[in-house]
């Protein structure tokens, strides 16, 4: 089966007004400059001292944790991959040769150059209409913690529909990727790193799908796609990394991070999680990632993490550690979107059980529970949008007809809900769909 890669979802824009509840912010952080006050002429000087010119307020720094911190890797890694902080020098590894220091300059200033369109477009959606739709649809109460599963990826969804996450973390196949080789690439090689970056994230700031082609030849390009990819959605959504590590998760789902020594005795290429999948051209070292953000002159630290993960029955009754870090979390805020339709299928029958025990909201598309599977006692399910059933031409066609189908059909056919933008898969008809599932 062809599976479409669970990693963006356009929010469309519809041309209504915009919402803007009173309680919350719906808008992009500000720019990460703020100027100082005048400063006052001395009593003795006859002529003014001129303003300041703008500076950046710091925060203090994150709390100091165990394990060897990346942040100046994955700084670099923002400003030419992700195009974050435009106003600010290349890495000093890329300009220390004053005779490629241009060259450097024009390679990643073409780059974003060609992502400013669709970045400003996604901003205006995303941050605008679709963010003020989810906080209208949330309720006051809602989990900081937020678990988007088949995330790939998709950092940006969860940063516009879940705009007071404090921690956040996505699942997927997908592997993290090795921050340390773009000091070692040359223009050229950079050039077409770059250009496969362009390619490999597909559609995801324009339409918000990709293939599963392009997520695994991510695992094999020099700038670490699957990160950067991340690091593209926090520069879109106005956020900076302030502090960054690599981990694994113990026998009991505690986070053990990766000291310098760790990483440096662990060259080997580990294996891919998923058949048909490339194997990653770097070491299991850097399969999950812990990345420490904020929004620019915010004091309050969050937290993402990405942890590469097979969420199929037969790779969690061998390796558990994921289901118990997930459980520690209690009840928690939840996304499903472009899941392949795996959870309609018995072989993802634990995790989709692990949905349902920990739910405290969930926003989905078609490709999350299936109303078959929910007890109507315990919880509720308010579907917006339409479906009618799921998009043709990636393998889904055995899905026709079954309880899931059915299940999911009947529940659309009776909402009278509209949705003002895309979410996720669209159906086979090219509609729009969410279903919020919540505790009654």
């Amino acid at each position: 089966m062809i599976q479409v890669a669970a990693v963006l979802a356009v929010f469309v824009g519809c041309g209504e007004k915009k919402q803007q509840p009173a309680t919350r912010d719906t808008t992009v952080p500000a720019p990460a400059v703020t100027p100082d006050a005048a400063v006052a002429a001395a009593p003795t000087t006859p002529t003014a001292v001129p303003d300041a010119a703008p500076v950046r307020v710091e925060p203090p720094p994150p709390a100091k944790k165990p394990g060897q911190d990346f942040i100046a890797e994955i700084n670099g890694l923002y400003r030419v991959v992700g195009c974050g902080h435009l106003d600010q020098p290349l890495p000093e590894a890329l300009t220390r040769d004053p005779a490629r220091a241009k060259k450097y300059e024009q390679v990643v200033d073409r780059h974003c150059k060609m992502l400013r369109p669709q970045i400003d477009k996604y901003r205006e959606d995303y941050f605008g209409k679709a963010r003020a739709w989810f906080i209208d649809h949330q309720p006051k109460d809602l989990p900081k913690t937020v678990v988007y599963a088949f995330g790939g990826g998709d950092l940006v969804s969860a940063l516009v529909a879940f705009p007071d996450a404090t921690e956040l973390t996505t699942i997927s196949l997908e592997l993290s990727g090795d921050p340390r080789r773009l000091d070692t690439l040359s223009p050229e090689q950079l050039d077409a790193a770059l250009a496969a970056f362009r390619k490999e994230i597909g559609l995801l700031i324009s339409v918000g799908s990709n293939l599963s082609t392009n997520l695994s030849d991510q695992q094999r390009n020099a700038l670490a796609s699957q990160l950067s990819s991340h690091l593209l959605g926090m520069a879109t959504g106005g956020y900076e990394p302030v502090a960054a590590r690599y981990f694994k998760l113990d026998d009991k789902g505690a986070i053990h991070y990766f000291t310098k020594e760790e990483i440096d005795a662990d060259t080997k290429p580990g294996p891919a999680l998923g058949s048909g999948w490339k194997a990653p051209a770097f070491a299991q070292s850097f399969y999950n990632v812990e990345v420490e953000y904020r929004a620019p002159n915010d004091p309050t630290i969050r937290t993402f993490r990405h942890v590469g993960w097979n969420l199929g029955d037969d790779y969690l009754k061998k390796h558990g550690q994921l289901l118990a870090h997930l459980d520690a979390k209690g009840k928690i805020s939840i996304c499903v979107k472009g899941a392949s339709y795996l959870l309609w299928t018995d072989s993802f029958a634990m995790f989709r059980q692990y949905l349902i025990d920990h739910t405290a909201w969930m926003v989905t598309d078609s490709t999350g529970l299936a109303p078959n599977f929910v007890d109507p006692t315990k919880l509720e399910q308010v579907a917006y949008g339409r479906f009618d059933g799921p998009p043709t031409g990636y393998g889904f066609e055995p899905l026709n007809g079954s309880k899931a189908d059915v299940a999911m059909r009947k529940m659309w056919a009776a909402t009278p809900h509209k949705l003002p933008f895309r979410f996720g898969y669209l159906d086979r008809k090219g509609q729009s769909h969410i279903v919020i599932t919540r505790p009654k």
